[in-house]
């Protein structure tokens, strides 16, 4: 097997690995009730990674995702009593414009998607301090419950979170892989000069790509503050890193036209393992983000393609 063909296999093999590392000395590790529970807990981190995924996808980067999800948990939390189950409509709607904003920016007024994606993140950061009052807010627990409680639920020993992640992952794979978006973002990221030759709006389908990542954070961000019944503006904090690093680790470079979702999947499941390696194997939680950066640079390295860069600046 060449090196090329054991990259695409990279993925399942660090995440047998990972759990054999943690499971072997840790038993209780593999019981179905753990890693069910696991799986749940990183739903919300794994809504906002296929959203980064379509970013990353067409060879950009979102990191508004995080300052987003935040927003996200504050809209909620202050709409809930008194727009019942629309306020899930208004901050999705919330997410998809403000993913729209950074896509122009990107594509129409030319600045690199690092610098809008951040300064959109920032807008939304303002937004939540605003309507919070810069405090934590808490939802009231019964319309909470009547409201969304479908989606902290369990069916049998089955966390609902985890349908609504195969769901949205379902939804992805089908726009990815079966229609006409999913095509032109693969081309874009493939070779955006070459897409734009052959005649693609690539403006167009690039703000698209943002204002999917901009939507499914804010998802993450709603289901985030229905399973802690409120929200902050910084609650979320804390998520985009290892966010990034399962889009990343999953097999979806930053230079873009490979990988995809159901990579993210996998890197999600991978970025599960290794938080829950920390608590076993007494890793606090000031040594994590350092652990998560470490990851990243080893995941760029091991991913990028580097016949697309001349230079690394």
């Amino acid at each position: 097997m060449d090196l090329y063909k054991l990259k695409t296999h990279l993925p399942w093999i660090t995440l047998l690995a990972l759990t054999a590392i943690v499971g072997i000395p840790n038993p209780d590790f593999l019981k179905l009730t753990n890693l069910l529970e696991l799986a749940s807990d990183i739903v919300p981190l794994f809504i906002m990674a296929l959203g980064l995924t379509f970013a990353i996808y067409i060879g950009g980067i979102d990191l508004s995702a995080q300052s987003m999800a935040n927003m996200v948990t504050v809209i909620a939390s202050v709409y809930l009593a008194s727009m019942g189950p629309w306020v899930a409509v208004l901050c999705i709607a919330c997410g998809f414009l403000l993913g729209m904003v950074s896509g122009y920016a990107t594509t129409r007024l030319f600045v690199p998607s690092f610098i809008s994606t951040l300064a959109v993140g920032g807008v939304a950061f303002s937004v939540a301090q605003w309507l919070s009052g810069q405090r934590a807010l808490n939802m009231d627990a019964a319309q909470r419950d009547e409201v969304f409680g479908w989606m902290i639920g369990h069916v049998g020993i089955i966390p609902n979170e985890l349908f609504i992640a195969a769901g949205l992952l379902l939804i992805c794979l089908f726009i990815e892989r079966r229609t006409r978006l999913g095509r032109v973002f693969k081309a874009i990221g493939a070779g955006e000069p070459a897409a734009a030759a052959s005649g693609v709006d690539v403006g167009f389908y690039k703000i698209l790509a943002f204002a999917i990542s901009g939507a499914l954070a804010a998802i993450a961000g709603l289901l985030f503050a229905v399973k802690l019944s409120g929200g902050a503006p910084t609650i979320a904090n804390g998520f985009l890193l290892p966010a990034i690093v399962a889009v990343l680790v999953g097999g979806t470079p930053l230079t873009g036209g490979v990988g995809g979702v159901l990579n993210t999947a996998i890197g999600a499941m991978i970025v599960a393992v290794i938080r829950a390696s920390m608590l076993y194997f007494g890793i606090e939680a000031t040594q994590q983000q350092m652990l998560f950066g470490l990851v990243l640079i080893v995941a760029i390295a091991l991913t990028i393609d580097r016949s697309k860069l001349k230079t690394v600046k």
